[in-house]
């Protein structure tokens, strides 16, 4: 049993997230992308944001993308851009960050809850019909593309048509994530997309995007960015300030253009640990790609374990960052206490915030560092009662 403890290097800490590795290659890139800001004196929207919208749209194979001020606020803007308001009901999932059902909530509606799959942790189609049936009111369904990888989306879409309801992508953690070949953010009417600083596609604060092919609804969005005005002075509806910081968009830009390789390197960690994993024989589960998931992104890659405290506890002893997503699921929120759930109604989300615990999975992790987090979580196993 020791052997493994002895191969664990007490090294450098490695944290869960480093971004400062991420931008070092390409600090004078950034630099230069933002100083024609500075001469201009143009910093809410305008043609670098145009420019962005009109690559996001190419990347995620839609028609059209609408920048705004965070994936927070792409998630209301949609929902407004679609009509729902009080009165009305949106089903979405429990295990998620919470912007999901805020957004719901904000935009006047009642959020509807349906248990997720217990493998891969999206939506539970399934379940979605039996949801619909008991809740006639149904404006919207928002699935989310959880930690990197599409939920379902022929079988959710097949339901929602059937009943005319619009599906709302929250792609806020999958851009560049693919089911059976087809990007995220071109599946359902609109999708959501967050650019914090801390996705895989993140800028230098909080930004959002929206993606639709329907020329319509993107009007509407843009209008809705900005206090639903197409004219100045001049409100067709009651909307938001939401606009894109054009600092933001400059940032994104040419962060757009590395994406894909450091994609490719979140995907080689993942298999790393995946592989590592097995040999060692270590008492995790690891994410599941279900069939139609033709590119998980890796936002995050999350084990799972009944022990999943202590091993956290552990991994921090030795310098290993982590986090918990999410520790307690949205119908056992306290702001949610009104919607009359309770403890056990929604048994997988539940059993995931509790058994969730994410690793670092970033492109720029060395093929040391990612042995080191290995071997300490083995040897978790051999070190407590």
């Amino acid at each position: 049993m020791a052997e493994y403890w002895e191969k664990v290097s007490l090294n450098e800490p490695i944290p869960l997230l480093d971004l400062t590795r991420q931008t070092a290659p390409i600090r004078e890139e950034l630099i230069e992308a933002i100083l024609p800001l500075v001469d201009s004196q143009r910093f809410i929207l305008g043609p670098a944001v145009e420019q962005l919208e009109r690559e996001i749209a190419a990347y995620c194979q839609t028609r059209f993308a609408v920048g705004c001020a965070s994936g927070s606020d792409a998630l209301l803007l949609a929902l407004l851009a679609l009509g729902v308001g009080p009165g009305d009901e949106v089903v979405t999932v429990p295990y998620t960050f919470f912007a999901t059902a805020g957004a719901i909530a904000l935009a006047g509606a009642r959020p509807v809850f349906v248990d997720i799959e217990p493998d891969t942790l999206n939506l539970d189609a399934s379940r979605l019909e039996e949801a619909l049936d008991r809740h006639p009111r149904t404006r919207a369904i928002v699935p989310v593309h959880l930690f990197g990888a599409c939920a379902d989306m022929d079988a959710i879409l097949a339901i929602a048509e059937a009943r005319g309801i619009p599906v709302i992508e929250d792609a806020a953690q999958a851009i560049g994530a693919e089911y059976r070949h087809r990007r995220a953010g071109s599946l359902g009417r609109v999708a959501c997309f967050s650019f914090f600083p801390s996705k895989n596609l993140g800028a230098w604060g909080d930004a959002g995007m929206l993606t639709t092919s329907d020329e319509g609804l993107a009007d509407r969005l843009r209008a809705l960015r900005v206090h639903g005005s197409r004219e100045r002075y001049h409100h067709e509806w009651t909307g938001m300030n939401s606009r894109l910081d054009t600092l933001q968009a400059a940032v994104l830009a040419v962060k757009l253009k590395y994406l894909d390789r450091w994609t490719a390197g979140r995907q080689r960690n993942a298999a790393f640990y995946r592989r590592r994993f097995a040999e060692l024989g270590t008492p995790v589960e690891v994410p599941v790609e279900a069939v139609h998931t033709t590119r998980h992104i890796y936002n995050q890659f999350v084990i799972r374990s009944e022990r999943r405290d202590a091993l956290r506890n552990y991994l921090a002893a030795a310098g290993i960052g982590t986090e918990i997503y999410y520790p307690l699921p949205l119908h056992l929120q306290p702001c949610f206490a009104g919607l009359g759930y309770g403890k056990g109604d929604f048994p997988a989300a539940e059993a995931a915030a509790a058994r969730s615990l994410a690793l670092p999975v970033y492109a720029e992790l060395t093929e040391d560092e990612l042995a080191r987090i290995c071997q300490t979580v083995h040897a978790f196993w051999y070190h407590q009662p």
